[in-house]
């Protein structure tokens, strides 16, 4: 009896001794174990040596850190400045960057006229910060000297006279400047281009105190660098590129008056890829590598589709015998679907492809035709042309379908010419190409459907009415987007001549890369 108590009480001992361990191990949740201080304790004083520093985003320099582990601290700072580089005002070790702000000087030379723009940097960021664009244009472009070199070269002296009233005289010296002529200097020919090119050169290294860009910093511009230029122009200012993470991008269309431009990041399949050729463009820039999808298409510009529709009805007339061939000193009338009714286009020359000249004013149909013109537009487009490398956009050119390649969450945008002949008439910076579609037909439809639709819109019937093509430079941009990009009705577009009250085009993608200074050196003054 005795023996069967004890047991029962070692039992019982050995029974609470596991239930004690047991709750000691027990990890409790960690409101129990952090407790914070009352209000009432006494905090210990901040040793002397205890530098505090305020929190901030990348490396801040402490001095006392650096010299008790080097190793680390250099290690840390890396990192740091690293990760925050792409965004944020760079500083070394030395306190914050104190560089001067750098200007660049471009000029445009283009088909119709030329343009400065004058840019401020802030290089203490990567990329650099725009701070200030100035902008000044004027009329006519340098192709309109053709054999007048010297004359082209004067012509830029307004421009060059703003930018001395813009740049600081201390920083003239060192403000690189370059002029880049596009499609209609190329369509000069390379004996006059060059003799023009050449006086240019010549009249800012001898008159003006901007370092001239050595090399290609006086040149015509390919139309690959300028539709590329126009993309990065396009995605820096959008903050779509040169920022901490990746992002998409924007496709670009610009639509000059000799050329048009194509540029996208395309996106394939994980088996498939870009195609070779010269419309891949590898591209860096902010420290991420892009793929690029790029066509300047030569002679599709507004002016010379004008042209090319033109040339058609003339062709036309030839054939039936209504213009004689070679007949070129007369002017000759002929009746153009690409007018609204009542509409004449007066004396206009017309360029055909064996390089004759003809001299014809153009009226409207009895009834608006504006089908008829779309028909023309898409004629010039050779949709027919042999493709050796599918698929093909117009005129044989390979390229990737912006259907399956690009997303239709990325923004598309198209300026030049498709803003300026948009935007007079009340179409908004964001629409659907089957809007851009409505509109062209109302244009070509006359001035009683003027009155009734554009009343509203300050200047546009004005505007109509002092520019007879505007009918067919509307049916020509339908026809190069919808049949030549074969981008679908539904998809929407954006428009814009700035962004951030910047000038959109080619232009500060181009003056981006000077600003390191590889091609040019300070401008020193002789001193006698």
């Amino acid at each position: 009896m005795v023996r069967n108590y004890r047991f029962v009480i070692g039992a019982f001992a050995a029974v609470m001794l596991l239930l004690l361990i047991r709750s000691s191990t027990t990890v409790r949740p960690a409101v129990d174990i952090v407790r914070n201080p009352a209000p009432t304790a006494k905090r210990p004083d901040v040793p002397q040596d205890f530098n505090i520093q305020p929190v901030a985003e990348g490396w801040v320099d402490d001095e006392k850190a650096e010299q008790e582990n080097p190793a680390l601290a250099q290690a840390v700072k890396e990192q740091t400045t690293g990760a925050t580089n792409s965004d944020t005002v760079t500083s070394s070790s030395n306190g914050p960057c104190t560089k001067e702000h750098q200007y660049v000087i471009m000029i445009d030379a283009g088909s119709t006229g030329s343009r400065v723009h004058i840019y401020e940097f802030d290089v203490c960021t990567q990329p650099p910060t725009l701070i200030e664009e100035t902008f000044k244009m004027l009329n006519p472009g340098l192709s309109s000297f053709k054999t007048d070199a010297t004359g082209a070269a004067l012509s830029l002296d307004p421009l060059l006279n703003r930018a001395l009233e813009v740049v600081p005289e201390k920083k003239r010296s060192c403000t690189p400047v370059a002029v880049k002529a596009t499609a209609g200097l190329r369509l000069l020919g390379a004996a006059k281009s060059d003799k023009i090119l050449a006086a240019v050169r010549e009249h800012l290294e001898k008159e003006y105190p901007f370092p001239v860009v050595e090399g290609d910093g006086i040149s015509i511009m390919s139309g690959e660098e300028e539709g590329v230029y126009a993309w990065v122009t396009t995605n820096y200012l959008l903050g779509n590129i040169g920022g901490r993470a990746r992002t998409p991008t924007a496709a670009v269309f610009d639509l000059g008056g000799g050329s048009t431009q194509i540029v996208f990041e395309p996106t394939f399949p994980p088996n498939e890829k870009m195609a070779e050729g010269e419309h891949k463009f590898e591209l860096s820039f902010g420290g991420e590598q892009y793929i690029l999808y790029q066509f300047s298409h030569l002679g599709y510009g507004l002016m010379q589709g004008r042209n090319k529709i033109n040339s058609l009805l003339v062709e036309t007339a030839i054939k039936e015998g209504t213009i004689q061939k070679g007949d070129t000193a007369t002017v000759h009338e002929l009746i153009s679907p690409c007018l609204p009714p009542q509409v004449v286009a007066p004396k206009e020359e017309v360029k055909l492809s064996d390089g004759e000249t003809y001299v014809v004013t153009f009226s409207g149909p009895v009834t608006a035709a504006g089908a008829q013109c779309r028909f023309l537009a898409d004629k010039i487009l050779n949709k027919d042309a042999e493709c050796s490398e599918l698929p093909c956009s117009f005129n044989g050119v390979h390229q990737p379908s912006l259907v399956h390649t690009f997303k239709e969450t990325n923004d598309i945008y198209v300026f030049s010419y498709f803003y300026d002949r948009t935007q007079p008439l009340g179409l908004p910076l964001s629409f659907k190409l089957d809007e851009l579609v409505d509109l062209a037909k109302m244009v070509c439809n006359g001035e009683e459907v003027w009155k009734s639709v554009f009343s509203g819109i300050d200047g546009s019937i004005q505007e109509l009415k002092k520019e007879p093509q505007w009918c067919l430079d509307l049916s020509f941009q339908v026809a190069l987007l919808h049949t030549g990009y074969e981008i679908p009705l539904h998809r929407e577009l954006r428009t814009a001549k700035t962004i951030a009250q910047n000038e959109l085009g080619w232009c500060l993608g181009a003056s981006l890369p000077l600003i390191e200074g590889n091609s040019w050196r300070c401008k020193v003054s002789q001193v006698s």
